[in-house]
């Protein structure tokens, strides 16, 4: 009969190895696996009877293998098991080994814990009449003092621990070595709000994931181990405030706006950020990587003309404009304008954009766009490279860019995303301003709950939002916007719902006023109040009104005045002729983002010096330098330029209306739905 003693003692030799060593793991494996692998593992010829079991597998031994046999420990994110062991017998060493491999073989579930402080039997003893007594070896160890909790203690314990090992693994996988580095840089700047009482935790977090980069399929288990050795402080980061700006900064969210969110977490209202968002080390990174590249020279911008673009890109190009660049005369094509108001073409022929530009411009010899002051936020330029020669800057194949008044890619509703909020909805309310006014937008619910600022961020009763509210402390702006989405009307009560404006704090007497675009069910509203708002007033914008039956309707609303204005060079509610039709660039050659039809005007002229690009033009390469080149965007300004390519613009992801005059062998006025 073989010496049961000779497996025992090096099982428990090596647990308590793996004990001195640290935290003790179960892996995910059965008990009766377990059994099943432990018994069949012994050679053949093995098997001595005495009376109807073998010695070594007794009930007491599986009681110990249930409990102990898939403890491991973990070594350099290796894991060490019970059964890596030295047997003096080879018979158990054989065993061990194939309980080794079995154990090594399957993930780590959770740490160990148990009820008593010992796991199995040490040994017993029999004795039958006229015969010696027998005495029983068995797997037995002591356990420590750190594995063993009450039953009821467990399971919480189990639970905190999956928790903190998830947390921590979702943290190494999703934060990025970027966002740390920017983050850290921002601290020792002094760039963040306390950020210096994160400085630790955050050189722990990137020293573990350094190291779980390292681990390829050992990460798990390098998670499994810290979970246990290092502070809740680390291994919980990414569920703190630090950590879900480590979070939006991995996730392409602008650094403006992922540390104004942070700041909205923690800093007080009256906090005013010290220093820029942009370190030394982020210029320079940034630098290099244009440089590399080969960019540098496609920053410098100027406003595009028409010698500029190709045939090939043109919608369609005015008569007159074509025999100018011939040197012919183009006195006689000067139109006598005459000022009319949308009302005017209440009746007119109704003709989609797709439809006007496959059937009615081919026979066009001129055509001419009523710019009505509703229009004043969809002008826009076409701008392209100071150098001809330089690379390709943008995910387009070419050097064109636009920019709308306002320095914005598209209007309102482009403000609102650079802001972080929706645009997309049944029914999306944005407010614009360009002051440093505090200004509110409000809406009404029936029932008498109200959407606004101290509710930001919830959804009211009707399944309403405010998701962004500006200039109501800290760093303010001089374009700010407020955004009040409807997801789904069918969440909506039945009743009137009032959207208004509120002055809350009046801090400016310069471009007063407001703007309020309404996308009611895909129909877009643009509303301009021009007048300055004073403290405390509530302007009424709209009236809107839910049925079951009837829908969503805007009820009333503001309405823009006939007024005759002059912007960029041309008088509202007149008719301009259009010099040229294009697609935006981005749809010449290929078709990435968000499609722009251009009307380019005769006359049109930018007011100011444009802004050359914007980030979300940019190629793919660039996006981790996204902040900084913002920032030289923003510089990055076109000198004036009267032959420039300026006029109006329309998203077609945007419903919108344009009235245009087209002749060719008739003059027709005609209503193109976008």
């Amino acid at each position: 009969m073989i010496d049961f003693k000779k497996f025992k003692r090096p099982i428990a030799l090596q647990f308590q190895a793996m004990v001195n060593h640290g935290q003790l793991f179960r892996v995910s494996v059965t008990k009766e696996r377990m059994w099943e692998t432990y018994l069949n593992s012994y050679p053949e010829g093995t098997n001595v009877l005495f009376r109807k079991q073998r010695e070594y597998e007794c009930s007491c031994c599986r009681q110990f293998i249930s409990i102990m046999g898939a403890v491991v420990g973990i070594n350099n994110s290796e894991l060490i098991s019970i059964w890596d062991t030295q047997c003096e017998d080879p018979v158990y060493q054989q065993v061990a080994d194939a309980m080794s491999a079995l154990i090594k073989s399957c993930p780590i579930d959770n740490v160990f814990l148990h009820t008593e402080h010992h796991a199995g039997v040490d040994k017993n003893h029999e004795h039958a009449l006229g015969e010696d007594v027998l005495t029983w070896n068995h797997f037995f160890v002591n356990l420590d003092n750190r594995v063993v909790k009450r039953g009821q203690d467990i399971g919480p314990c189990l639970s905190d621990m999956r928790a903190t090992h998830d947390v921590l693994k979702r943290g190494l996988e999703e934060i990025t070595f970027e966002a740390l580095d920017t983050v850290l840089d921002l601290i020792r700047q002094g760039s963040l709000y306390k950020g210096p009482e994160h400085d630790l935790n955050l050189q722990r977090f990137l020293y573990l994931k350094q190291q779980f980069v390292e681990k390829g399929p050992r990460q798990d288990n390098f998670v499994w181990y810290h979970t246990g050795q290092s502070s809740k402080s680390v291994t919980r980061l990414r569920n703190t405030s630090i950590g879900t700006l480590l979070t939006d900064l991995s996730t392409d969210v602008d650094v403006e706006a992922a540390v104004r969110k942070y700041e909205k977490m923690v800093a007080p209202e009256n906090y005013q950020r010290p220093t820029a968002l942009v370190t030394p080390r982020m210029i320079a990174d940034a630098k290099q990587t244009l440089t590399d590249l080969g960019l540098l020279s496609a920053l410098s911008r100027r406003y595009a003309r028409l010698s500029d673009i190709s045939t090939a890109d043109i919608l369609f190009a005015d008569r007159a404009i074509v025999k100018s660049l011939q040197g012919e005369d183009v006195f006689s094509n000067i139109t006598t304008k005459v000022t009319l108001t949308a009302k005017s073409f209440e009746h007119v022929e109704t003709v989609s954009l797709g439809d006007f530009l496959a059937n009615i411009v081919p026979r066009c010899t001129s055509i001419e766009v009523f710019f009505d002051k509703v229009h004043s936020n969809r002008l826009v330029s076409l701008i392209t490279a100071e150098d001809p020669t330089s690379l390709h800057l943008f995910k387009w194949p070419n050097h064109f860019s636009w920019s709308y008044t306002g320095d914005f890619t598209d209007s309102i509703k482009e403000r609102v995303k650079q802001a972080g909020g929706s645009v997309t909805g049944d029914l999306c309310c944005r407010l614009s301003w360009n002051n440093f006014d505090d200004l509110d937008l409000h809406m009404r619910e029936p029932q008498n709950y109200e959407i606004y600022f101290s509710n930001k961020g919830h959804l009211s009763p009707s399944g309403g939002m405010l998701d962004v509210d500006m200039n109501a402390g800290g760093p303010n702006t001089r374009t700010p916007v407020e955004n009040i989405v409807y997801k789904n009307q069918r969440a909506m009560r039945q009743g009137v719902y009032t959207l208004f404006v509120r002055q809350f704090r009046a801090r400016e007497s310069i471009d007063v006023g407001f703007n309020v675009e309404i996308d009611c069910g895909g129909d877009v509203h643009l509303i301009e109040y021009p007048q300055a708002v004073r403290q405390d007033q509530d302007v009424t914008v709209a009236v809107f009104s839910y049925s079951v039956t009837d829908g969503l309707k805007v009820v009333s609303s503001l309405a823009s005045k006939p007024t005759k204005r002059n912007i960029w060079g041309l008088d509202t509610n007149e008719f301009h002729r259009v010099n040229l039709i294009c697609w935006s660039p981005n749809y010449w050659k290929t078709k990435l983002g968000n499609q722009h039809c251009f009307f380019m005007l005769d006359g049109c002229r930018n007011e100011g010096k444009a802004r050359g690009f914007y980030n979300e033009f940019l190629t793919t390469e660039l996006n981790r330098h996204r902040k900084v080149i913002e920032m030289v965007g923003a510089k990055m300004r076109t000198d004036e330029d009267r032959e420039q390519l300026s006029g109006l613009g329309f998203s077609v992801s945007q419903n919108g209306e344009l009235i245009v005059r087209v002749k060719g062998a008739l003059t027709r006025t005609l209503k193109v739905i976008i």
